[in-house]
């Protein structure tokens, strides 16, 4: 979908446009949030930001009139999303740096997380986008920066992470974490100084912390050059129950009022906006097009992992957990059937201790409590059957290997080839056939030389794959031929001694004649 939105707009144009298209690019982007939190007053800061873009640097008041309705991006109160995918406004803002150089602003607004109709790997996938391409990341969130909304970052930061290109430098450049309705100004003000007091708090890795708190909060410092906060007063009763409110400013209190005449500059100011930046390059218009478009294919392809909610990838560890248990238990009874120090078993009771021992497995599989229900549990069973019997193959290879018969198959079968091919050529050097003769000393001197080949394999244990191909290739000519011939052999006598009972029976009567 967002690929579409891409190709078809007019932004790609507008990007790659001979105004804008080598501009260095910076890109204020809102990064999602609960789609039932997101109304009007975050809606107001970017469509003040879209203004305050090219008035900034003038004497007008760029607010605007305090009756004009909210126009710009679309929006709507209600416990429903409205935007859908990413949204970039269509107009490039120009904005000259002390310096002296040309910013192109480009605005970016996102569909919230976790609503109805997205899967998480919708959200970290729009998430993870906005990230990727954005120089400011506004992480939009409501009253506090809970720990769950911690470990979404660390969720969808990562998933960002793994498709770009792996660099010693942070992936990503600014975030901005917006608390909105904050409601406790008498422990951090309002606006960045209390937000940055705040943020120190909530951010701060300390030895008396769970390892897993640590984590998340190491994560985030390692992902983003720029870190900070501001906090935003609620704008007002008017706004949040009125379902007929428009945007009007009039109707918003004057402390959000304040707070927001002070949160646009300190985002969009010319000295404080970043130039977007990639692996240490700075990015023009023209390039953020393709950047974009390889990102998208990396995210519709199945290269990545999908991300997981808690509960599946809880389960998932509980059932691996699980099947790991059961089929340790099973090695280790079968080692005590079959192990090392063990002597061979006969073949039809290892596969009887196996049925055994793998039905216990699956026993002890399934009397583990599990999460995620019999169904989600069921591929898991599957799993652990599968290894098992892959277990027990290695385990009859293993037993096979202390059979002395079966050991000596391969000398074996090389001894009746050079015996064969030595009678075989006696026979036919005696009657004239020289070119047979021949033939058969030939192979007979290969095969002895691959005899010796082989024991000096077994003695040293160099050479090992030719010492497989070799057993290989005796195990293929017994089974294809000598045991067919001694097959064939046995089953001749049997029919002969059926077809003459009597010439049996009368050769056992006449010896017991003559011994009496």
């Amino acid at each position: 979908m967002l690929l579409l939105l891409w190709q078809d707009g007019p932004l790609c144009p507008c990007l790659s446009g001979a105004r804008s298209g080598d501009v260095p690019l910076c890109c204020p982007g809102a990064g999602p949030e609960a789609a039932w939190k997101k109304g009007a007053e975050p809606k107001r800061a970017e469509r003040c930001s879209s203004s305050s873009c090219s008035r900034l640097q003038e004497t007008v008041d760029w607010v605007g009139d305090y009756n004009e309705p909210l126009t710009g991006f679309s929006w709507r109160g209600g416990s429903e999303r409205e935007t859908t995918g990413i949204q970039i406004w269509s107009e490039i803002f120009l904005v000259d740096k002390p310096d002296g150089t040309k910013v192109a602003v480009l605005l970016m607004d996102t569909q919230g997380t976790f609503d109805s109709q997205s899967t998480l790997r919708d959200s970290a996938t729009v998430f993870a986008l906005s990230t990727m391409i954005s120089s400011i990341q506004v992480y939009n969130l409501s009253q506090n920066v809970q720990e769950d909304d911690l470990q979404h970052l660390q969720l969808f930061t990562e998933y960002g992470r793994l498709a770009m290109e792996e660099t010693c430098l942070k992936p990503f450049q600014s975030l901005i974490f917006l608390v909105r309705d904050w409601s406790f100004p008498y422990e951090f003000s309002y606006g960045s100084d209390g937000g940055a007091r705040f943020l120190e708090k909530r951010l701060k890795v300390s030895g008396n912390q769970h390892e897993e708190l640590q984590n998340v909060r190491k994560h985030i410092h390692s992902c983003f050059t720029n870190i900070a906060c501001f906090l935003l007063p609620h704008p007002g009763l008017k706004v949040a129950t009125n379902p007929n409110f428009d945007g009007k400013l009039k109707e918003i209190d004057d402390e959000f009022i304040k707070n927001l005449k002070i949160l646009v500059p300190w985002l969009l100011s010319p000295e404080n906006l970043d130039v977007k930046e990639i692996n240490g390059n700075h990015i023009t218009c023209r390039g953020l097009v393709e950047y974009f478009k390889a990102y998208i294919k990396i995210y519709q392809g199945e290269e990545l992992p999908h991300p997981k909610s808690m509960l599946q990838a809880t389960a998932e560890a509980n059932n691996l957990a699980a099947v790991a248990t059961a089929k340790d238990t099973y090695s280790r009874r079968m080692e005590e059937v079959c192990g090392g120090d063990k002597p061979f078993l006969a073949p039809s009771d290892l596969q009887s201790k196996h049925l055994e021992l793998k039905e216990e497995a699956v026993k002890l599989f399934r009397g583990v409590k599990k999460m995620g229900g019999e169904e989600f549990s069921r591929r898991y069973l599957q799993q652990l059957e599968h290894e098992i019997d892959e277990l027990y193959i290695q385990y009859i290879k293993h037993n096979d290997s202390k059979n002395i018969f079966h050991a000596a198959r391969t000398p074996a079968t090389l001894f009746v080839v050079i015996f064969i091919t030595y009678v075989i050529a006696g026979v036919t050097g005696f009657i004239g056939l020289d070119i047979i003769a021949s033939l058969c000393n030939m192979i007979m001197g290969l095969t002895l030389i691959t005899l010796c080949t082989w024991a000096y394999i077994r003695y040293s244990g160099e050479y090992r794959e030719l010492g497989a191909v070799i057993d290989q290739v005796a195990a293929a000519l017994w089974d294809q031929a000598l045991y067919k011939l001694y097959s064939a052999a046995a089953t001749h006598r049997h029919l002969y001694h059926h077809a003459f009972p009597a010439q049996k029976s009368e050769s056992t009567e006449g010896s017991e004649r003559k011994r009496m």
